[in-house]
């Protein structure tokens, strides 16, 4: 079976434990991380918004 992964991004109304249990449930584990700053326009000028946190996941089934 080929590696299969995928991105989760923590959604803005989750925590990253809801996040890491939601992949569970879909029957994947995280393998990687990576954040990046999300930034807004206020007044013309970039604002900080918010941090972007994805996980890289790959199915259970590849671990066998």
């Amino acid at each position: 079976m080929g590696k299969q992964q995928i991105w989760y991004e923590v959604e803005e109304n989750e925590t990253i434990e809801q996040c890491l249990a939601r992949m569970q449930q879909d029957g994947y584990m995280a393998m990687g991380r990576k954040e990046e700053p999300v930034f807004h326009l206020v007044n013309g000028e970039p604002a900080y918004l918010r941090q972007k946190i994805q996980f890289k996941a790959i199915p259970f089934s590849n671990l066998e």
